[in-house]
């Protein structure tokens, strides 16, 4: 089944809306943990379900390399391999590849890299980033994409905007008449063009020659600042299609969703809350705090007293850094319960206070509140 997406009320420019799948329905806006190797780190299935997640994110690359797509397959596909029942975005691998900068080599045909597992030489073209996700029979599917440097020149970011176009025309392709029956999902296209106005606008317009259900803003979260990554956002955004979902890929502060939120955009993804969790720092309505601090040694508190998680309502900060100096499993499963109701109910807020018309107000009270 194609997403289908509807928008249901705007304030400003922030939308709320509903993207419609054959394993449920995502409300957006929305934030989507991050199951790299087909689990979010230290949660179950049903944990997940508990604190709210409509949607999880599964990493192509990762997969591809183990257990490879024939096992995943052989269990109808990653939802019953993993036993998440609701919907999955798949990454095409791109900005793996992206991030393995002395292993790989960049030609037109695909990507050429060392496996960062066993060394071994593997070749990532659109077409097998394709079959790859068409046997994890996500919902959606990403386009692969070369995922511009940065910094870049225009001429730099001009050649791999290119490139990705010419490979989003081929993932198209593939994916959809790779087989006689439908696909699992759709497909959505990934906007490149690094910090240069023209070159997001001229992506943008090559990628719509052609119909997507969604379109995604990569190659931001590379090492730009807060205000170039917003004025990609304020140049692109007004230009992208009303009626399709618009998904930031791997941003992830709390600060930078809401500035993404109020300018449009309804899906986002990182692996900030999993992996600070496991580094013991907590988000809290104040900020992040460090559990590891030896302040907290004795602090008989929750992480924040505000907060409704299983964690907060049964355990104190002491007990949390006491798991943590011990080296305890629980600790990494606690704090990331904890970090992933964080994010999941700042979502449900954010969506409520667009439904009331009050989006500004209420971003300029949360901002306030952690200064």
């Amino acid at each position: 089944m194609i997403p289908a997406f509807t928008v249901q009320a705007q304030d400003g420019a922030a939308r709320l809306g509903r993207v419609t799948t054959s394993h449920g329905v995502i409300d957006t806006p929305a934030f989507m943990p991050v199951g790299t190797y087909g689990t979010v780190k230290a949660m179950t299935p049903e944990e997940l379900e508990a604190l709210g997640a409509q949607i999880i994110l599964g990493n192509t690359f990762h997969l591809m390399l183990r257990p490879g797509s024939e096992i995943i397959a052989a269990h109808g596909g990653l939802h019953a391999f993993m036993h998440w029942h609701g919907p999955i975005l798949t990454d095409s691998g791109g900005f793996q590849v992206f991030s393995l900068k002395s292993l790989r080599r960049i030609a037109e045909e695909g990507v050429q890299f060392r496996s960062p597992i066993d060394g071994h030489e593997v070749l990532l073209t659109p077409e097998n980033s394709m079959e790859m996700q068409l046997a994890l029979r996500s919902d959606i599917a990403m386009a692969l994409d070369d995922c511009t440097e940065h910094p870049a020149t225009e001429a730099q970011a001009q050649l791999s905007m290119e490139r990705s176009m010419r490979w989003a025309q081929r993932s198209h392709t593939r994916y959809y008449r790779a087989a006689d029956a439908p696909p699992p999902g759709g497909l959505f296209g990934i906007v490149q063009g690094g910090l240069h106005a023209s070159l997001r606008l001229a992506s943008l317009e090559a990628l719509l020659r052609l119909e997507w259900p969604g379109l995604a803003i990569g190659g931001l979260a590379v090492g730009e600042s807060e205000e170039e990554r917003l004025g990609v956002l304020e140049t692109l955004i007004p230009h992208m299609p009303h009626t399709r979902p618009r998904y930031l890929m791997g941003v992830g502060r709390p600060e930078d969703i809401l500035a993404a939120v109020v300018r449009g955009v309804d899906l986002f993804d990182c692996v900030m809350p999993t992996r600070h969790a496991r580094n013991g720092h907590l988000f809290t309505a104040s900020g992040v705090i460090n559990i590891r601090n030896s302040a907290f040694a004795t602090d008989l508190a929750p992480i924040d007293a505000a907060c409704e998680c299983y964690t907060c309502r049964n355990f104190s900060r002491a007990y949390l850094r006491h798991l943590d100096r011990c080296n305890e499993i629980l600790g990494a499963r606690l704090n990331t319960i904890h970090n992933l109701h964080f994010y999941i109910s700042l979502m449900r807020e954010l969506r409520g206070a667009i439904a009331a018309g009050r989006v500004a107000e209420w971003g300029r009270t949360f901002l306030a509140s952690r200064s």
